[in-house]
């Protein structure tokens, strides 16, 4: 016998009292936390709710009873469906302050730390059109709005060029305008679609993993190159050719043009081969006077204005001295030990990814930088004692590792190793937190200081200076 489908409630005029992780915000009913996307503080709502566990409910608001006084209105017309920019809706100078407070929760509550103050979270001068980087996906059937279908019309399935919805990984939102990346970016993604529909190149379908087109990444640095990747699902050459040359021909600024071919049903290209068609099979990105080259696997940060100030914020906190061996762990294409290799005697940078160790190598050889080493491969396996006991030991370690944050024997490791100061560099301070904890024997908290590196976003950078005790 299937069992009884629960009735949900419908909560009316819930006052949303804060901000909550992940770009929620959050109201209280009836002694429980209800989680409602796209509200701000101060807005009195009508919720449906769409699920009920044991501390909290989350839900969705069917109708605004009060708008607050501190809303904003989004610049974006696909606020609320995309998911990206959830706090378009809310003054920056408000989403600086949930991050501030954001990281501090996070450090006391999560790693049980001694936290006296936490610098206000550093803004972004920019927060439209700052990011350098921007993935977009085909589908062979754009996503259809609630409000579409509501108000019937021409609702035809057309292909799509935009990004996912979010937690659906077939379903992809067709994008008219995005205020993320500046131009020729969405010029680009544009002509892409319109040339593929004009010309009947199928559209992928993820269900069916079948459709020619996949993807495409566009890269636009701050020296002014521009990368464009296409990702293809199977090799037709005359397809392919064609699409390539018609990109090259009306966009001439694109100064490395590049393409994938990706059989497999997943969209990784970690262990894919860039084929590059025309230009260079790299860009460059330039900060205080270095330059960074930039492949199409590497990662660079997408903010690139910010990431000066937060490169900047790590240097300062690494507090480096003339004749100090400083290691930089998760060092990507060596962008932070460059940067700080002038200060210190030898800088020794370790990265997973094969290809960015060559552009980081490549880096420090361009800029005229001969104090660095880099070595490639899981940081379990290659940062170990024998390791060290090669490399030296190291005064400062800067840790800048993915969300996961820092495996636990790698801690052990650097904790062996005894530097006296670490900077931990973090997208995710939960995990930060984590790792801090178990640090906290041997290191104390010096100074914490937030960066927004994503406007608009619930996501900050943290910088925490640590020293031995």
């Amino acid at each position: 016998m299937a069992r009884k489908r629960v009735q949900l409630p419908l909560i009316e005029g819930l006052e949303i009292t804060t901000l909550a992780a992940e770009g929620k915000a959050l109201g209280h009913y009836e002694g429980m936390v209800v989680f409602v996307p796209m509200t701000v503080p101060g807005d009195v709502v009508d919720v449906q709710i769409k699920a009920k566990k044991r501390r909290f409910m989350e839900g969705s608001v069917v109708r605004f009873v009060k708008r607050s006084e501190v809303r904003q209105e989004p610049v974006c017309e696909h606020f609320g469906v995309c998911g990206g920019c959830k706090w378009q809706n809310l003054p920056y100078s408000e989403q600086l302050k949930f991050k501030t407070e954001q990281v501090k929760d996070q450090l006391i509550r999560i790693g049980k730390l001694d936290i006296e103050h936490v610098q206000p979270c550093l803004g972004s001068e920019k927060q439209l059109y700052y990011r350098n980087k921007l993935e977009f996906t085909f589908a062979s059937r754009r996503w259809l709005t609630y409000e579409e279908i509501a108000e019937g019309g021409d609702i035809t399935a057309t292909p799509a060029l935009g990004f996912h919805v979010p937690n659906m990984f077939d379903k992809v939102l067709d994008i008219n305008k995005c205020h993320l990346q500046a131009e020729p970016s969405n010029a680009i993604r544009d002509f892409i679609k319109h040339f593929c529909i004009e010309n009947g190149y199928s559209f992928h379908n993820a269900r069916e993993h079948e459709g020619l087109m996949r993807g495409v990444i566009i890269r636009t640095a701050s020296t002014g190159d521009i990368m464009v990747c296409v990702i293809f699902n199977s090799e037709d050459k005359k397809r392919i050719t064609a699409l390539l040359d018609a990109l090259k021909e009306r966009f001439p600024e694109i100064t490395s043009l590049i393409y994938f071919v990706n059989e497999k049903w997943n969209d990784s290209l970690t262990d894919q081969t860039p084929i590059c068609y025309a230009g260079k099979d790299h860009i460059f990105e330039s900060m205080e006077g270095l330059k960074f080259k930039v492949g199409p696997k590497s990662f660079y940060q997408t903010n690139s204005e910010q990431a000066y100030n937060l490169y900047k914020v790590t240097r300062s906190a690494a507090a480096l001295e003339k004749d100090d061996i400083l290691y930089d762990l998760y060092t990507g294409t060596g962008t932070i030990a460059n940067f700080c290799a002038k200060e210190c005697k030898k800088v020794v940078g370790i990265e997973y990814v094969p290809e960015a160790i060559e552009d980081a190598k490549v880096n420090s050889a361009i800029n005229g930088i001969d104090n660095t080493v880099f070595y490639a491969g899981d940081m379990k396996k290659v940062l170990d004692n024998d390791f060290i006991a090669r490399n030296g030991r190291p005064d400062v370690i800067i840790l800048d590792p993915p969300r996961a944050g820092v495996d636990e024997p790698v801690i052990e490791v650097i904790l062996n190793a005894a530097p006296k100061r670490i900077v931990y560099v973090s997208c995710n301070p939960a995990t930060q937190a984590r790792d801090l904890a178990l640090m906290s024997s041997m290191y104390k908290v010096v100074s914490v200081q937030p960066v927004d590196m994503f406007p608009h976003t619930h996501h900050v950078e943290n910088v925490v200076k640590l020293e031995r005790i």
